[in-house]
């Protein structure tokens, strides 16, 4: 895929990270990541539910990966449906599959592996993991030592699909009415997650998904449906109030949990300035889409995705990526470009977004381009 994600441009930088107690001398050993195609390493494509097809990967990979992010300098953080070619799993695991929701899936759900599933595998992971050292020591390599599960950092980026897909059948009052459900959900999700020993969380709440190019073609043909931004405000609307009670379930879990460190980012307020001061930061769209069908102003069709060839109205199209794809903020109406996500994630990495916040702690660790 052309794009980097944040999450794994983050993981670059894990060896420096602090946990909320401040530790200098702390390092997480592991990382285990749950999420939706913001995190995604290559499950859909390993379940056999989607495949990629160029120009995902030109701009590092140089062929589809199947990934929606890579990593910099740790080695990948493999996708855990993916067993082919004796994936490690000794730093981590990535149980992030595209299109994944915390809410159970229906028939419709483009992913069966919802948060549930996705804590499951971490689960099943391991007990598996310490099962295996009994059979050999061979086995080391691949898998995380029993410690790495409490030492290692969970984290968690989903909750975008919940809401974005919620819109293609239910009113605006109707998706806030449910969002405490979602929420009950996810706090089950994190529960487990803390029978099992985990006990560093780093929880992104979600961005502004009425900016995305995917959700302004769908429901932004009414200007009146638009902000300032070009962007679609129910859906704003909406992801700022599951952002608002999943900050207030973050700090409950605070308490709950004592000896847990439980951090709250603010991806939606990074990502929202991002759009609304684009060109600050060397950007010359913030809404039309890099890869896509059209043209201006969005280059987004929903018929095709990025790198398809189909026939439409009789004639064979493609949707193609533009020449430059810094440029843009979005990269196939739905995820952000590469370069859009190292802002993401040096944002991410000041510390200032966090709750609670770090940034007193960080900055002098990291070289960042923002």
């Amino acid at each position: 895929m052309a794009t980097k994600s944040w999450i794994l441009q983050i993981l670059s930088f894990i060896p420096l990270l602090l946990p909320v107690t401040y530790s200098l001398d702390f390092n997480f050993h592991a990382v285990f990541n749950f999420g939706d195609s913001n995190s995604d390493t290559g499950a859909l494509i390993a379940a056999a539910i989607e495949h990629i097809d160029p120009p995902f990967g030109q701009s590092y990979f140089r062929k589809p990966s199947g990934r929606y992010m890579d990593a910099m300098d740790l080695p990948f953080l493999n996708a855990y449906l993916d067993s082919i070619g004796t994936p490690s799993f000794q730093k981590g695991c990535n149980f992030a599959v595209a299109g994944s929701t915390i809410l159970p899936a229906n028939p419709t759900s483009v992913s069966p592996f919802s948060l549930w599933y996705q804590v499951n595998h971490l689960i099943r992971l391991k007990h598996r993991a310490l099962e295996l050292p009994a059979k050999g020591k061979k086995y080391n390599k691949f898998i995380p030592l029993e410690d790495y599960f409490t030492k290692g950092l969970y984290m968690l980026d989903i909750g975008q699909n919940d809401l974005a897909t919620a819109f293609y059948s239910k009113t605006l009052d109707q998706i806030l009415a449910s969002i405490p459900r979602i929420l009950a959900e996810f706090e089950t999700g994190i529960k487990r997650l803390y029978d099992e020993g985990a006990r560093n969380f780093w929880i992104h709440n979600t961005g502004p998904l009425g900016c995305l190019t995917q959700n302004v073609a769908k429901f932004g043909t009414v200007p009146s449906k638009l902000d300032e931004r070009g962007c679609v405000s129910e859906h704003n609307q909406a992801a700022k109030f599951f952002n608002t009670h999943l900050h207030a379930l973050c700090k409950k879990l605070q308490g709950d949990f004592p000896d847990s460190d439980i951090t709250y980012v603010d991806i939606y307020t990074i990502k929202l300035n991002l759009i609304a001061n684009f060109s600050r930061y060397g950007f010359e769209q913030p809404i039309m889409a890099c890869c896509g069908l059209g043209g201006p102003p969005l280059n987004y069709d929903s018929r095709i995705s990025c790198g398809q060839t189909k026939v439409i109205n009789g004639s064979s199209v493609t949707a193609k990526a533009c020449p430059d794809s810094t440029e843009y903020v979005s990269w196939d109406g739905i995820h952000y470009t590469e370069a859009a996500n190292q802002y993401v994630s040096s944002q991410i990495l000041t510390g200032k977004y966090s709750d609670p916040p770090f940034s007193d702690k960080m900055p002098f660790l990291l070289k960042l381009k923002f």
